[in-house]
């Protein structure tokens, strides 16, 4: 009976002295659930800056059409005519180009992308071609006589705009692959001026000259493609190539008349706006649809 007594005592005071013991013991809590995050979008409205290079595929250059001869001096137009035809060499190459483009984007079927952009820049000496030209010729019925002639011309484009599609495929959920299409417009001028001389006369009566100038706004047509990259939610790194094409323009020139003979042909100038752009930029992708849902510990 004793025995029992003791047991029954233990185990009250075990029971009383239980309680105090769980308060001693550290809290341990369970782990929360994830949460998925959720994958960037790239549907929303952006807006950014570019740098790049263009680089010329344009040309221009200038000929002539027949004007008038006094008899027998139609071999001398017909050689002053091919002078001022001949080819052009140098002028330059390239041009640094920068600006800025907005646009909207609607992701859609899961990795398909759409959008529209515009985009506006100027060209740091947009050279569309040109250069220097030059030679001479012994007219046909005249042994004794050369024509020596001497040409410069010029076309650049100033500042060029473009409306653009742009369709793409996200490789991963931070890069996206495009094509792009749709409208270019640009600032273009172009200049010229023949200066022949008819030999072994010279002085004014034998000595033509020829000038051209003209400027203006073209339409035309952009083509490219690039990707872009978001390094961050909000930013995005894009690298693209554009080919645009304003389209060709032909500017008649001042009549080139020797007044000693007389005879004279009418010179024009022909210019073909075009061009390849290399260019990086940077995008700012303004997030209206919130934060992602991450999660809370």
């Amino acid at each position: 009976m004793k025995h029992l007594t003791r047991i029954a005592a233990a185990l009250a005071a075990t029971a009383i002295a239980a309680p105090a013991l769980a308060a001693d013991l550290p809290a341990r809590k369970a782990a929360p659930a994830m949460v998925a995050v959720d994958p960037p979008s790239w549907t929303g409205f952006y807006a950014g800056v570019n740098l790049g290079y263009q680089f010329r595929a344009g040309s221009t250059g200038t000929g002539a059409l027949p004007g008038f001869f006094a008899p027998t001096w139609d071999t001398e137009m017909a050689a002053s005519m091919a002078l001022a035809s001949a080819p052009y060499s140098g002028g330059k190459s390239g041009s640094f180009i920068g600006g800025g483009q907005i646009g909207y984007n609607i992701q859609w079927l899961g990795p398909l992308v759409a959008g529209l952009e515009a985009d506006i820049q100027g060209l740091a000496g947009g050279g569309n071609g040109g250069g220097v030209s030059g030679g001479a010729l012994i007219p046909a019925a005249f042994p004794g006589e050369t024509i020596v002639s001497n040409s410069t011309a010029s076309a650049r484009v100033d500042w060029l705009g473009t409306l653009r599609g742009r369709f793409g495929y996200v490789l991963t959920p931070s890069l996206m692959a495009y094509a792009t299409a749709g409208l270019a417009y640009g600032g273009v001028r172009s200049s010229a001026s023949i200066m022949q001389v008819n030999l072994p006369f010279g002085g004014a009566p034998f000595t033509a000259i020829s000038t051209g100038a003209t400027s203006g706004t073209r339409l035309g047509f952009a083509v490219g493609g690039g990707a872009e990259w978001k390094f961050m939610r909000n930013l995005g790194l894009k690298l693209e190539y554009l080919y645009y094409d304003l389209g060709s323009s032909t500017q008649a020139m001042t009549p080139l008349v020797f007044a000693g003979p007389p005879y004279g042909d009418l010179p024009f100038q022909r210019t073909h706006y075009a061009g390849h752009i290399v260019r990086a930029g940077l995008n700012y992708h303004f997030d209206f649809g919130g934060a992602p849902v991450v999660a809370k510990y």
